[in-house]
């Protein structure tokens, strides 16, 4: 299979400008969405995601996903430069994103302890803030595929086809619909920015990875999720297991040169929550119907009940 793919590869990559063999095919790690190989064309190392079987319509709009990544790059933002993209299954199996590979770690609990990371660790949040106001600045022109799905709408209607039962995020839906924002102009949300989506080296944030969730939407909603305490990893602190909401916020009001309203922050903060636990049954959700087997989506589901809890916690 790799010797198809890799040939397959190549033929791609020559046909956008790269010609070249295909060298050191490897898969990584992915995540529940899409399937991610590393590989080397002439030399340059690269990155190809590629949509797994059965995966949400948003994770598969590659063509649209380089388009934003290339504004982004444009804007001077910490991303990967963009080789190619195709929205077409029969040119590499399924729909792919090339693009470069950078040197960095992604994996929380070394980036929260290992020395090598110690100054790092000082700026991640600041940077991370930098890059989220960079990110809402986008034109969101630049990025016509992205849609402004109301978030409780969706998240509530997923749970519910979902069909478990669970007071503690009946509690949370509840308290969502009740308190639920002033509308705000939609903006480009990256939707999933997270230590783990974070490519870090020994100076910091070197690029913000996995953008297959991204839509038009507030831009507390990046804030709040990156505030989860999913997110922590076991660290002490609110944000990243590395810094209190109140820096993170303070960093991204002065970049951003915006006031946030810290009642829509936490209401983000509690929606996310809720989201990162109706994403739980559904990724185990996904085992159990033999939709896409594997461990680790089974594992995932014992998360469903410390996310209850962390509602809980947040909810007054």
């Amino acid at each position: 299979m790799s010797d198809d793919l890799a040939a397959t590869l190549a033929e791609f990559c020559h046909r956008h400008g790269l010609p070249g063999e295909v060298t050191a095919l490897r898969r990584l790690s992915g995540g529940a969405s899409r399937e991610t190989w590393s590989f080397d064309v002439s030399d340059r190392p690269l990155i190809m995601q590629r949509a797994r079987r059965g995966a949400l319509p948003i994770a598969s709009a590659m063509a649209g996903e380089a388009g934003l990544l290339r504004a982004a790059a444009g804007r001077g933002l910490p991303v990967a430069t963009v080789v190619a993209a195709t929205d077409d299954a029969d040119e590499l199996g399924a729909p792919a994103i090339v693009v470069e590979r950078l040197e960095g770690e992604t994996i929380p609990r070394r980036l929260q302890r290992d020395d090598e990371y110690a100054a790092a660790r000082e700026s991640l949040v600041t940077q991370g803030a930098a890059a989220l106001a960079g990110i809402h600045a986008l034109d969101p022109t630049d990025a016509p595929h992205l849609r402004a799905d109301d978030q409780l709408t969706q998240i509530r209607g997923l749970a519910d086809v979902l069909g478990d039962p669970h007071p503690a995020f009946e509690l949370g839906f509840r308290w969502l619909a009740a308190e639920r924002p002033d509308p705000v102009e939609a903006r480009v949300v990256h939707g999933d920015f997270r230590l783990g989506n974070l490519l870090v080296d020994g100076d910091g944030l070197r690029a913000v990875l996995d953008w297959e969730l991204s839509h038009l939407g507030d831009p507390l909603e990046d804030l709040g999720w990156f505030a989860l305490r999913a997110w922590t990893f076991g660290g002490p602190a609110e944000v990243a297991g590395l810094a209190s909401v109140d820096e993170l916020v303070e960093a991204y009001e002065e970049v951003a040169g915006t006031t946030v309203d810290r009642d829509s922050l936490h209401w983000w903060r509690v929606l996310g929550t809720l989201r990162w636990g109706v994403i739980c049954m559904l990724q185990v959700a996904s085992h159990r119907s033999g939709a896409t087997r594997s461990v680790e989506l089974a594992a995932i589901g014992r998360r469903v009940c410390e996310t209850e809890y962390d509602l809980l916690r947040l909810l007054p």
